[in-house]
């Protein structure tokens, strides 16, 4: 399981308690509660590493399977812990997912890095230059080329 677009409404997400994310903190000190990502046919859930909060996962899945007919497939899933987690085995097991580490790519983005390091910006600089590079040949003069040359060095 995976994602990205926000459902930030806690009410909605989490209103019960079954599944509460994590609260991510604006610049004046304002927050929004994160529970899920979504992109596509992809999700991330965010929850405490508690058996009874994975075993409320597995039956939200198993509800979306049965109301839409569809298929998750867990075997593709990953479960990855943020800090120490003791029993991650055990609660990937009930999920029946693999266990992921940190950092990881998640979408073509670095996640889990010091985005301070080179190393993590290095992949992402590299997918630009060649895309890029088709655009400038199609597009850019040789005086152009040479212009954009110099100001990216």
């Amino acid at each position: 399981m995976s994602s990205a677009g926000t459902n930030s409404d806690s009410e909605e997400s989490g209103g019960a308690g079954l599944i509460r994310g994590f609260k991510a903190n604006g610049r004046r000190g304002d927050g929004v509660c994160v529970s899920n990502l979504l992109f596509a046919n992809d999700t991330n859930l965010f929850c405490y590493a508690v058996v009874e909060k994975i075993l409320h996962v597995r039956m939200l899945l198993l509800c979306f399977e049965v109301v839409t007919g569809l298929k998750v497939n867990v075997c593709m899933s990953e479960m990855v812990p943020i800090g120490v987690v003791d029993n991650v085995h055990v609660l990937a097991g009930l999920l029946g997912c693999r266990v992921g580490n940190l950092p990881m790519s998640y979408l073509g983005m670095p996640v889990g890095a010091s985005h301070k390091s080179s190393s993590f910006w290095n992949p992402i600089l590299e997918k630009f230059e060649r895309r890029l590079a088709r655009w400038k040949k199609l597009y850019l003069s040789k005086r152009g080329r040479l212009i954009v040359f110099v100001q990216a060095w």
